[in-house]
């Protein structure tokens, strides 16, 4: 990897971890007061929209991100191409929106039909800022995004929580994607643009990006699937109560992956792109980004699996306990699906997106039977046993899949961190299961939890892998933003112009 490359994505990876990180504990207090403020149902209401629109909205997009991130001669210059990529985008776009609005207002009712017609327009401008957050990944420049998500992060949690207590209802929830897409456009499109926003229709580059987008947008339609179709078949066979329930443990158990994996993810697409001609270097780069997220996601996993009854008691309130055995269930799937999305960046960036398509249409295929399966017989704690099969299965496909394009050993990545999970897990329990008598408080018994796993899991990291961690260690040694430089620099978002502060 060149030095520049190297500081460029160990820099963006900084600036998002930044973001991620500040934002992380705002989102986690908005996350808990609505949770104790609304109803159950509503979130079922919520969810069930949202789920419907993310998915549909895989046609607005149509594939072309990956068409645009992906080099290649027809977009090799960027101007132009983002011209045409936005001009192309906007079409798809309005397509989508009149045809989800008709759908609406004919077939939805009450507070669903009002969530889908929100949540259709604020797609619709989320939709076309994409454009100037994919010109930002492509240069793996990544500070204005990580600025902007420290800003939706607390705009959003003020304007939710404050309408969630003068007793607004489903609109607290719906305010957090009108305040998101108002503060995209103002800072990608209105305030220092990343880009001169125009329109352009360039035959050759608009077949490309529709032939590369077609063969992508079936890949995006079925990652979209697997991620949302749980939702769907809750709300339409449980009802929104438990959908209520299961999007809360979801959202809970997913916060291991967005502290470290989700900054990771947004870079790993970027860098395997420009390293994708150099076998080895790309080699380097999947071994150490899929060697971090595992080592670091096993570790909060397993926390949050051993403090999940005093987690949800002393944030959520006893009112979502029915929720705690879905919650841990969830753990697997968010210890599995960094992986899953680091290796679909790989196939994207190698220009070979169809290669996933098999595996996808696989486990959406499992998932649906395991849905009826085993949902249908367990409710939430079922659906949740049902996504963690699909993803195990899936990951053990795609990984042999990656062996085309890159050199790694499956042992390295997930041997030792998953023996010192299982003995973490084991110990801790079998101690905690020892003390005599029980903590009686909440607060004690995690601070036991925490401090015994840790020890187990860090002890046995730390004896049988220093090579491994200094490697990453070394690696990482510049996860921080950096200082700005005094003078303009030909990497700044905007040509000419001085790196913002």
């Amino acid at each position: 990897m060149s030095n520049d490359l190297a500081r460029r994505s160990v820099s963006s990876v900084g600036w998002n971890v930044a973001g991620s990180m500040t934002g992380m504990a705002v989102l986690f207090v908005r996350s808990v007061l609505l949770a104790r403020l609304l109803p159950v149902e509503t979130f079922g209401v919520y969810v069930g929209a949202g789920a419907l629109v993310t998915l549909t909205a895989v046609f607005a997009s149509f594939g072309m991100g990956g068409a645009f991130l992906h080099r290649s001669a027809e977009t090799e210059d960027e101007a132009p191409a983002a011209a045409v990529h936005f001009t192309v985008k906007l079409l798809f776009t309005l397509v989508w929106a009149a045809a989800m609005l008709l759908f609406a207002l004919r077939f939805a009712e009450g507070g669903r039909q009002t969530a889908l017609i929100v949540l259709t327009l604020t797609q619709v401008g989320d939709e076309l800022t994409q454009t100037s957050r994919l010109i930002l990944v492509r240069r793996v420049i990544h500070r204005r995004l990580a600025v902007l998500q420290f800003l939706d992060a607390t705009t959003t949690t003020v304007v939710a929580i404050g309408l969630a207590l003068l007793g607004a209802g489903l609109w607290a929830l719906l305010a957090t994607d009108i305040v998101s897409m108002l503060l995209g456009i103002i800072g990608l499109m209105i305030w220092r643009p990343v880009w001169r926003l125009r329109l352009a229709w360039q035959r050759a580059t608009v077949r490309y990006y529709l032939r590369f987008g077609s063969r992508n947008v079936i890949a995006g339609l079925l990652l979209m699937a697997l991620d949302r179709v749980d939702d769907l078949w809750t709300q339409r066979y449980l009802g929104n109560v438990a959908l209520g329930y299961y999007s809360r443990a979801y959202t809970f158990a997913t916060y291991p992956r967005k502290i470290l994996a989700a900054p990771v993810n947004q870079v790993a697409g970027g860098t395997y792109a420009e390293l994708k001609s150099d076998r080895l270097r790309l080699s380097q780069a999947f071994f150490r980004t899929n060697a971090l997220l595992v080592r670091s996601g096993f570790f909060l996993a397993g926390v949050l699996a051993l403090i999940a009854p005093e987690f949800i008691r002393i944030f959520l309130g006893d009112k979502w306990l029915p929720m705690l055995e879905a919650f841990r269930l969830m753990l697997i799937f968010t210890l599995l699906d960094p992986i899953k999305m680091t290796v679909s960046d790989l196939f994207i960036a190698m220009g070979r997106p169809e290669l996933v398509v098999r595996v996808r249409l696989a486990q959406l295929l499992i998932l649906i039977v395991s849905l009826f399966v085993l949902g249908a017989r367990f409710g939430i704690a079922g659906v949740a046993l049902a996504i963690d099969l699909m993803l195990v299965i899936g990951i053990g496909v795609l990984m042999v899949q990656a062996r085309r394009y890159v050199d790694f050993s499956a042992r390295q990545i997930f041997g030792l961190p998953g023996v010192a999970l299982a003995a973490g897990l084991a110990v801790t329990a079998g101690l905690v299961a020892g003390l005599t008598p029980h903590p009686s408080s909440d607060w004690w018994s995690a601070a036991v939890k925490i401090a015994l796993f840790s020890a187990c899991y860090l002890g046995l990291l730390l004896a049988f892998e220093r090579s491994t961690l200094a490697m990453l260690r070394r690696s990482l040694r510049w996860l921080r933003p950096p200082t700005p430089p005094a003078a303009p620099l030909a990497s700044s978002e905007n040509p000419g112009e001085t790196p913002e502060s």
